[in-house]
């Protein structure tokens, strides 16, 4: 059932993920859509327990630690950065379906609800949980990196048959509650938590991958580390 649409007059941005461990490409995505929508506020959500990923390395308060670090720095005057930790929380494994429809509950009928996602999440979305839902209670707005093209071959036919009948300008999503997609294909950004840890457990410093207070919290902390 497609819920009602209500004009907005406040934006909230969200970004999840299971940040094992965040990197600069999470944070360009960020970046990215801050400067595209202005939104009010911008929500980081780390995974609790996330039931297409097994094996999370790092543990949970780790993993906070790490985003607060990352996405600190974004914080403005007039657009704080919120660590939202629900997800952690929660006991049994997270949907992204429900945490927006918790968001929802929470934030009221009124406000702009943004989750936004790379194209490697998009090329995936026809599997997650009840993910035409996921219109019900928020904008989605996704950017590719080299590797994920949002052309047609690469995503989904029925999720980009959803997006294009969705498809909205940042005004139209910044100023309604829910139901629009928006899709750009400029965020040059190639990296992948999974390569960050590997090349961790060689005893690599990637550097030019991760923010520095980042990389020193790995290093402290013992994070990544090959097991033999």
């Amino acid at each position: 059932m497609t819920e009602p649409l209500h004009p907005a007059t406040y934006c909230v941005a969200v970004l999840g993920g299971s940040f094992d461990p965040v990197h600069n490409g999470h944070i360009a995505l960020a970046e990215y859509f801050v400067n595209v929508l202005a939104p009010d506020v911008l929500r980081i959500i780390p995974t609790g327990n996330p039931w297409q990923k097994y094996g999370l390395q790092a543990e949970a308060a780790q993993r906070v630690e790490m985003v607060n670090l990352a996405f600190k720095p974004l914080e403005t005057s007039t657009m704080p950065v919120l660590i939202d930790q629900q997800e952690i929380r929660r006991a049994t494994s997270t949907y992204t379906i429900d945490t927006l429809k918790l968001l929802r509950q929470e934030l009221g009928n009124d406000v702009s609800i943004i989750f936004l996602m790379g194209a490697d999440q998009l090329q995936h979305l026809n599997t997650w949980q009840n993910w035409r839902e996921l219109f019900d209670y928020a904008h989605l707005c996704a950017a590719s990196r080299p590797g994920y093209d949002l052309a047609l071959s690469q995503v989904p036919k029925e999720v980009m048959q959803e997006f294009t009948l969705r498809n909205g300008t940042p005004q139209q999503i910044r100023s309604t509650s829910h139901g629009l997609g928006y899709l750009a294909s400029d965020l040059a950004v190639d990296i992948s938590s999974t390569d960050i840890r590997s090349k961790l457990q060689l005893g690599q410093q990637p550097e030019d991958l991760l923010p520095k207070a980042v990389l020193d919290y790995i290093a402290q902390h013992h994070l990544y580390q090959s097991q033999s």
